[in-house]
């Protein structure tokens, strides 16, 4: 995975604009190092180690860190500086129990209102999701994973259950990154997402609701399977 931010030298009316490009693509990039596992929980934030990878100096890092910090990603201590905010499984669980609830809300919203140009659109990330899967580009998949049900959130034309989904975002994607690592999980949530989009192109709404509902079910039973293993192994 290309996590490379880089600096650059631009004239001093470009300099704001910039900084707040520096500052989106130094979070965005430590965002994805932390969904994805490369910066597993609990692991220091080294601000020179992280500097020399992403080619960014002292300032937009420890910004960035602030931000992720506001998003429940990173944990800033006094004492211990930074580190990967843990994630237990009580944290999936309480996560999955409300965006679940969300996600089905939005979905009987979305089939009211969703226009014809709008199914197609998300009929097109999903091909394309598919494509992503069928070759095992997995971080690809997930980004467009999470287009789409941020597109049917959207849909809901609800500004109040996209403003709560968006502040929870974050760690829920954290989450949902986990049971897709497990090839039996990842092809079976392709499977859920079919099932999904065609329930979405009919305008079914309470069949949506119920589709994702369980795909959330689905994939804390994979986490909380693998956490019992983990228990055994101990």
């Amino acid at each position: 995975m290309s996590v490379t931010v880089t600096e650059g030298a631009e004239g001093a009316g470009e300099a704001p604009r910039r900084k707040g490009r520096l500052h989106v693509a130094t979070v965005e990039a430590l965002r994805r190092m932390i969904v994805s596992g490369a910066l597993p929980p609990g692991q220091k934030l080294r601000e020179q180690e992280l500097c020399d990878r992403l080619g960014v100096s002292r300032t937009p890092l420890r910004e960035a860190l602030r931000t992720l910090a506001a998003q429940g990603l990173v944990a800033l201590s006094q004492n211990r500086g930074a580190e990967v905010a843990a994630l237990s499984l009580d944290d999936i669980t309480a996560l999955f129990d409300v965006v679940s609830t969300l996600e089905a809300l939005a979905a009987r919203l979305a089939c009211r209102a969703l226009t014809d140009e709008e199914i197609a659109g998300i009929g097109l990330l999903h091909a394309q999701m598919g494509r992503h899967h069928a070759r095992g580009e997995l971080p690809e998949y997930f980004a467009l994973n999470q287009q789409i049900h941020r597109a049917i959130i959207e849909a809901a034309r609800n500004p109040v259950l996209l403003d709560i989904w968006e502040r929870m975002a974050p760690r829920v994607e954290r989450a949902k990154y986990l049971p897709n690592l497990q090839s039996g999980r990842w092809h079976a949530a392709m499977r859920e997402h079919d099932a999904m989009f065609a329930a979405l192109g009919a305008r079914d709404g309470e069949r949506l609701a119920a589709l994702m509902r369980q795909h959330f079910a689905n994939g804390l039973a994979v986490v909380q399977s693998a956490e019992a293993d983990r228990g055994s192994a101990d």
